[in-house]
């Protein structure tokens, strides 16, 4: 008679496959390729999308679902070798005049200069609110995942895990914040080489296209948007019977990441709006002084 590890042994591989392929995020069923005449592709079932830049045109992609609040991850590699004049964005947004976008702008650089990570928050249109920052690593080399959390107390940007950027709810000091408006979430591969890198100084050698950039394990936490009713209920929160599994709607961050945050920027941090009086002559923005 079989031994039960035998038996079980082959099932519970099985199960373990299973899962595995449950929870990989399909690119297929979560996003939509909008432009770019076959520039963009998804690949290997579903696990892999690539964006690629030529003279004739960038690309883009949009996701299927808007989302009122989240938590949001996506897995980028960045064009390799010489970027200078591209730029990769990969960000939130909401439609019309007054619309509301939390970005991720990636601007390229001539090969062996590192990438700027540039990031802004519009709420009701307006921004003005870049921060910018190098990263600690090749982001060329391989893949390392890009986050963003959007709850109804603030909004981190982090990289690696590492939070680099936090936007506090201050309605109550007259700062607008986005809160009533369902994003997408948008990407997109573009020549910018009139202002991308150093200020437009350097252009984009074509010779070197096309350029590429790639995309995996996306995975989103959020309050999902559908004929004009939450996934997380009339109040846009989760329901309390899903709390654990619903963390981010109340997250903030602990003390360890408030360090990291602080290391970050102490050392990475490249250009800050808060510190920009030149720009604002009449006084910086309300936000600039809060800790």
């Amino acid at each position: 008679m079989a031994s039960l590890n035998t038996v079980l042994g082959p099932l519970l591989a099985l199960l373990v496959a299973s899962l595995a392929a449950a929870s990989a995020s399909n690119l297929h069923n979560d996003f939509d390729i909008t432009w770019g005449d076959g520039r963009a592709k998804i690949l290997n079932n579903g696990e892999l999308l690539t964006l690629n830049l030529d003279r004739a045109s960038g690309y883009g992609f949009q996701s299927r679902n808007e989302y009122l609040f989240g938590k949001i991850d996506m897995q980028l590699k960045l064009v390799l070798g010489n970027s200078a004049g591209t730029v990769t964005a990969y960000y939130l947004s909401s439609k019309g005049s007054v619309w509301d976008e939390i970005d991720f702008e990636f601007l390229g650089n001539l090969s062996g200069d590192p990438y700027i990570l540039h990031t802004n928050v519009f709420s009701q249109g307006k921004g003005n609110r870049e921060q910018q920052f190098y990263l600690w690593f090749d982001p060329t080399a391989d893949f390392h995942t890009y986050s963003i959390l959007w709850n109804p107390q603030r909004i981190v940007f982090s990289v690696d895990g590492t939070p680099i950027r936090e936007f506090k709810n201050l309605e109550s000091m007259g700062v607008p914040f986005p809160k009533n408006q369902p994003m997408r979430i948008y990407s997109s591969l573009w020549n910018a080489d009139d202002w991308a890198t150093r200020g437009g100084l350097v252009k984009t050698d074509w010779t070197r296209a096309p350029f590429t950039a790639s995309y995996r394990n996306f995975n989103a936490e959020a309050c999902v948007l559908s004929n004009g009713a939450s996934s997380c209920g009339t109040n846009t929160s989760p329901p309390a019977s899903s709390a654990a599994a619903n963390a981010w709607f109340s997250e903030e961050l602990d003390s360890t990441r408030q360090e990291r945050l602080k290391w970050v920027q102490k050392n990475y941090m490249v250009y800050n709006y808060c510190k920009d009086t030149n720009r604002f002559p009449q006084g910086l923005p309300p936000e600039c002084n809060v800790s």
